[in-house]
């Protein structure tokens, strides 16, 4: 048996024996607040990465979305209110938005490999990358807007006329927010094919 082998024997050993030294309060309180730490450290990562900040923080984002939303009514409009990022990409609640989490380690490998790393890659990918944003957004039922946006907080009488009657349309037909309002916040792709839109 190598050195290795014996210290990793050892090792397991020793985790697998109780404690000589320590009590069994002691090692519960310690084990306790360790959990505490590193869930903070957790929610503070998780919180962290749900900022504007880190979202424009590569150029691929800062330079291409993010010039078009700074231009659209959830960057800029007359209530102030300021729907960032990760209000429309990522859900408020706990098990989707680990989920959603996981998959953008998708977009962490893209930023590694320079798959959209130029605008001409990015505009090249732009269809691909927004349908599968929309699927995504059409199997939550648009739930990140529906985090500010109601159906049933809306004011029919202060829509115009074609609003309301799409609004009520897609409401006994089963629709959700981003069958009609893809591009509300970015350009809508190139070669979007007419049912996309």
């Amino acid at each position: 048996m190598s050195g290795n082998d014996s210290s990793f024997g050892r090792l397991w050993r020793a985790l697998r024996r109780p404690s000589a030294k320590y009590s069994l309060v002691t090692l519960l309180v310690v084990g306790f607040v360790a959990g505490i730490v590193f869930w903070g450290g957790f929610n503070t990562v998780v919180e962290a990465t749900n900022t504007e900040a880190f979202c424009i923080g590569c150029h691929e984002m800062r330079e291409n979305v993010y010039e078009e939303y700074k231009k659209t009514i959830h960057y800029t409009n007359r209530t102030g209110v300021r729907a960032v990022c990760s209000d429309c990409h990522v859900p408020k609640e706990w098990g989707p938005k680990m989920l959603r989490k996981i998959q953008a380690t998708r977009e962490v490998w893209g930023k590694i490999t320079g798959s959209i790393d130029t605008r001409e890659k990015f505009e090249a990918k732009r269809l691909a990358l927004a349908e599968n944003e929309w699927k995504r957004m059409k199997a939550n039922n648009s739930l990140e807007c529906r985090n500010c946006h109601s159906m049933v907080s809306m004011d029919p009488e202060k829509q115009k006329q074609r609003a309301r009657k799409q609004h009520e349309l897609a409401a006994k037909s089963g629709e959700t927010c981003i069958d009609c309002h893809k591009g509300i916040a970015h350009q809508k792709p190139q070669g979007m094919k007419e049912e996309d839109e």
